[in-house]
């Protein structure tokens, strides 16, 4: 049973997708569920986001629990009641089930509060989707004392009922490179007067390809992809240069720092040999989401009492800025699974509502379990009352 209307909250979410950094109207629908239940809501001094505060009258750690609530710039092609009213905007990525998932959880923290051992914060997390909401939440400072943080995640592959709980590397780190490769103009007809930067830029996207296969270790996954190029404006010019871009990902630091330094080195000397030049420019993103494995143990014995299917789950080659709250701290990014079987960022994209409740309680459970101190302390699935 719903009883907090989590259900009804996603799809208000839903209908009113909002673009990293301007969730304003969800942050105020947060805001106002979160302070009708009591719930102390910190100053985090933000156009967008929140951070709830529940428990800290008895002793015991400080647990942090992230969800995020920004949309992505896709038009929604589903046919859901309540599909996305804002054109050209959509929750593809399941930030709306997160939110008020997480909203559940602390509404059920709230009921139990004056047995919570140690702290809560709950962080509705703006802006993931551009990888810069994580780090403005840190720098609030009022996340400066949380020794675990956990992250919600909706998952199409799984049906509902089922938990991806993986330990080590779950999520890449999503670095961006650019190559901008110069040569010397001349007219097609007399390319001998020239330097041809487009042979040399098509032979640095065909060289990048061997930076994985050759350069690196096969049983640790990495990808080079080149995804946009351009050169020239017209039919009889040859252009005087070429444009690269593209995404690196890798799941352990000194993989990625030698993949940077491979294609750096691939674009500078590819580029000479045809007489060319390469200025490499390098935009690096979040790290890689690293599980802990004993904080996965623990998370996944309580799933399995909870009656959740646990699941280890694939890894995947995608960014998040999750990584960023677990810099120097152990976490744990738990795939809950949603159904819909579409990939994210997908027009079509869709959830499991019945996947709602139960990832409510699972993560109001895990918080009051770790609290505790190493787990201490048996939370029954009866402890939470959102069904019954």
């Amino acid at each position: 049973m719903d009883r907090y209307g989590l259900i009804p909250f996603f799809e208000d979410l839903h209908a009113h997708p909002e673009l990293s950094g301007a969730e304003h109207r969800t942050t105020g629908k947060l805001l106002e569920a979160l302070r009708a239940a009591g719930i102390d809501v910190l100053d985090a001094g933000l156009p967008t986001g929140a951070i709830a505060r529940i428990g800290g009258k008895r002793p015991g750690c400080v647990i942090g629990l992230r969800a995020d609530i920004d949309a992505l710039p896709i038009r929604e092609e589903t046919e859901l009641p309540y599909r996305s009213r804002n054109e050209g905007v959509m929750h593809a990525c399941g930030h709306d089930f997160h939110a008020a998932a997480m909203l559940g959880a602390a509404l059920a923290l709230k009921e139990r509060e004056d047995g919570l051992d140690g702290t809560v914060k709950i962080v509705f997390q703006p802006a993931e989707e551009t990888a810069s909401g994580a780090k403005r939440m840190l720098a609030t400072g009022l996340l400066d004392d949380c020794e675990e943080f956990y992250a919600i995640h909706s998952y199409p592959w799984f049906p509902a009922g089922t938990l991806g709980i993986k330990e080590g590397p779950v999520m890449a780190a999503p670095d961006r490179f650019r190559i901008a490769v110069r040569g010397r103009g001349a007219h097609g007809a007399e390319p001998n007067t020239g330097i041809d930067p487009i042979p040399a830029a098509a032979a640095i996207v065909l060289a990048a390809q061997h930076i994985v296969s050759r350069r690196m270790d096969p049983f640790r996954a990495a990808v080079v992809s080149v995804t946009h190029m351009e050169a020239g404006n017209t039919w009889n010019v040859i252009p005087e240069a070429a444009m690269l871009e593209g995404t690196v990902r890798t799941l352990h630091a000194e993989d990625r720092d030698m993949a940077r330094e491979a294609l750096r080195e691939t674009a500078e000397r590819t580029a000479a040999a045809y007489g060319c030049t390469a200025a490499f420019d390098w935009r690096e993103g979040p790290a890689p989401v690293v599980n802990d494995a004993g904080l996965c143990a623990d998370a996944k014995a309580l799933a399995e009492e909870m009656g959740f299917t646990v699941d280890r789950q694939k890894g995947t080659m995608g960014g998040e800025d999750f990584s960023e709250y677990l810099n120097g701290r152990p976490g744990v990014f738990v795939r809950v699974g949603t159904g819909g079987y579409v990939v994210s960022h997908h027009p079509k994209f869709t959830v499991d509502e019945r996947a709602l409740v139960p990832a409510a309680e699972f993560f109001a459970a895990l918080a009051m379990r770790r609290v505790k101190r190493q787990g201490q302390g048996e939370i029954r699935n009866s402890d939470f009352g959102i069904r019954n």
